[in-house]
């Protein structure tokens, strides 16, 4: 069964997948510096990810992504790339393309994704 989130906790997710590429260890000031929000905003959010089993954050503060937490992850991860290079790709500024990208990879459908990487990919 599919543990449902909603947008912030996506976007938290995907930003802890996307630091943990490039840094050492996340923090919850590394996401509080990279999302341009407050470190008690971000605490409370990394407090309602750990309850839902999402991550887990060990005594040093160091921020994971449990395999639930990574698999949503990955593929908010896979829409917002694919959404964005397709939107480049059809004269979109980088710009535009990676903030519709952002809104357009919460909302649309398992079906409607696959449909649209499948064209995407057959181009």
């Amino acid at each position: 069964m599919k543990t449902h989130t909603n947008e912030s906790a996506e976007n938290y997710l995907e930003t802890i997948l996307m630091l943990s590429q490039s840094l050492p260890v996340v923090r919850s000031i590394d996401i509080a510096t990279e999302l341009n929000f407050s470190k008690a905003s971000v605490s409370v959010a990394m407090k309602n990810l750990r309850e839902k089993h999402m991550i887990e954050v060990s005594d040093a503060g160091f921020i994971t992504l449990t395999e639930s937490g990574s698999e949503i992850a990955r593929m908010i991860y896979e829409r917002h790339t694919l959404l964005t290079s397709w939107l480049e790709s059809m004269g979109v500024s980088p710009e535009t393309a990676a903030g519709d990208a952002c809104r357009i990879e919460h909302v649309i459908s398992k079906e409607s994704f696959a449909a649209l990487k499948k064209h995407i990919k057959a181009q």
